[in-house]
């Protein structure tokens, strides 16, 4: 009895000292986890509205560790009033989302913004105007005498303008009908309006799911000036000037969940829910499976931005008189920060 009492007592001093051991071993693995969470450089980026198809790369790269991998803690926020664009360019956020129209004033004028768009997340601008089939408005002439939703934006305007004039039509003979339309299947099967410019990959979508059958012209289609960079990421100019390096670590990890994203649409969909569920899961699915082989598309590597196109758009808002000064070109974006693999 007194040798199994020995035998006992020396596995419990045994178990006593392995249970230590690996108590210490967990809070020094704990403890060099937490020293890793607190060396990870802290990134905040603001979206241009709630979580939607053009955002899921970033939520890729965030699910699947890729920006931790990188170093980073990745914060995302929703835009204040005065937009995103504003956040990044006063260095309280290190990054945002925004589209080349929209940017126009920052880079004209003399209150310019200190911000460059680094990449473009889908290559080619997909938007266009929606109408019920059918009615003529399958073509820009289309519009004459019929009800546009319009921002009353004047870039907004001159575009419809130029495309309308240049198929032969009267843009002055366009009902323009001061609308934010935020349920486009709503307004056109209510005859509310005629015509809405949407972006197809969401709102376009969207009608084929709800069964609406439409007539669209992309402005791409109509005009290859049109084709401006619609939306692109855009970081703070300090940042990139005093963290080159981190720049380019954030955009390595969001490549990666782009390409993701354009590889496996149904998981990248699935990662966007489970980080937003109060979307809805069948468009997310189907818009992420239009978005797939548009983000990239015919360019080298995601997200580069093509010189030609960026400065023809901005050559013909300067012409048009609809920005403070002319724009120089080459300004307000930089391929620099892409992976330098592709």
């Amino acid at each position: 009895m007194k040798k199994t009492y020995t035998v006992i007592l020396a596995a419990a001093l045994l178990g006593i000292a392995l249970t230590g051991c690996a108590g210490a071993s967990g809070r020094s693995s704990q403890a060099a986890g937490d020293r890793k969470e607190q060396s990870l450089k802290e990134i905040t980026f603001v979206l241009d509205w709630t979580p939607n198809t053009n955002h899921t790369g970033l939520y890729v790269a965030q699910e699947k560790g890729y920006f931790k991998d990188a170093g980073l803690n990745v914060t995302m926020v929703q835009p204040p009033e005065n937009g995103a664009e504003v956040l990044a360019a006063s260095g309280k956020a290190q990054f945002a989302m925004s589209f080349q129209d929209s940017l126009a004033p920052a880079f004209s004028g003399g209150n310019k913004l200190p911000v460059t768009a680094v990449a473009a997340v889908i290559q080619h601008n997909t938007s266009g105007i929606i109408s019920r089939k059918g009615e003529g408005m399958d073509r820009p002439r289309g519009l004459e005498g019929r009800q546009y939703a319009t921002w009353d934006l004047p870039i907004e305007k001159a575009t419809i303008r130029e495309v309308v004039e240049a198929d032969g039509g009267d843009f002055d003979k366009v009902k323009l009908i001061p609308s934010m339309v935020t349920d486009e299947v709503t307004a056109l099967k209510t005859k509310s309006v005629d015509a809405i410019w949407i972006f197809y990959g969401w709102a376009g979508v969207k009608t084929e799911l709800e069964g609406l059958e439409t007539d669209y012209f992309a402005f791409a289609d109509v005009d290859p000036v049109f084709d401006f960079y619609t939306p692109v990421i855009i970081a703070n100019n300090d940042f990139l000037e005093n963290e080159p390096d981190t720049a380019k670590a954030f955009m390595e990890a969001v490549s990666r969940g782009y390409m993701d994203a354009a590889r496996d649409p149904q998981a990248a969909a699935d990662i966007l829910c489970k980080a937003a569920p109060e979307l809805d899961p069948e468009l997310i699915k189907a818009s992420q499976i239009y978005l797939a082989d548009k983000y990239q598309a015919d360019a080298a590597q995601w997200g580069y931005i093509s010189p030609e196109r960026w400065n023809a758009y901005y050559d013909w808002l300067s012409r048009n008189g609809l920005t403070e000064t002319p724009i120089e070109e080459n300004t307000g974006f930089s391929n620099e920060y892409l992976p330098k693999d592709g």
